[in-house]
């Protein structure tokens, strides 16, 4: 089976390291995610490679909380982190035409195969294709939301450029 993976790009109106300063900034993913609402570095931890946040999810019918930790963390290039060892979720930065380009990526991985496998047996992979259409889905909303908030300067915190 082929490994669990989405990922989308847009572009923005604002420069790569302000972006990057505002989506590692985990404690503003409420911002512009539909599914993760809140997040906070666990024990003094920040946006460096090795850092813990925790995050707290919301659908209609449940909340979850999730603890993720920083893979990587490059300031204008790439902000990403692994949740509980299963799921990589990632940003990068290039420079484009209008401003940067962000791609938002999520994958399984072989761990998170492995974890789907033990507990869904022959179901895994209808579950590990519905989370990918789900993954498919936030992104894109992500994105959206992302895009609007910085253009239209609601983004807390937006300096000139």
């Amino acid at each position: 089976m082929d490994t669990p993976r989405h990922s989308a790009s847009v572009v923005i109106a604002w420069p790569a390291g302000r972006l990057y300063e505002m989506v590692s900034d985990v404690t503003r993913m409420g911002e512009w995610s539909p599914v993760c609402k809140t997040c906070w570095w666990d024990d003094g931890h920040g946006p460096s490679i090795g850092g813990w946040f925790t995050g707290r999810n919301e659908l209609p019918d449940e909340t979850w909380e999730t603890r993720c930790q920083v893979v990587a963390a490059e300031p204008g290039r790439e902000f990403a982190f692994v949740v509980r060892g299963t799921v990589r979720w990632g940003y990068s930065f290039a420079a484009a035409d209008g401003g940067t380009k962000v791609t938002e990526s999520w994958e399984i991985l072989p761990d998170g195969v492995a974890a789907f496998g033990e507990r869904y047996g022959a179901d895994a992979a209808a579950q590990m294709a519905a989370r990918q259409a789900d993954a498919s889905e936030n992104i894109a909303a992500s994105l959206h939301a992302m895009k609007q908030g910085v253009e239209a300067g609601s983004a807390a915190g937006r300096t000139e450029q």
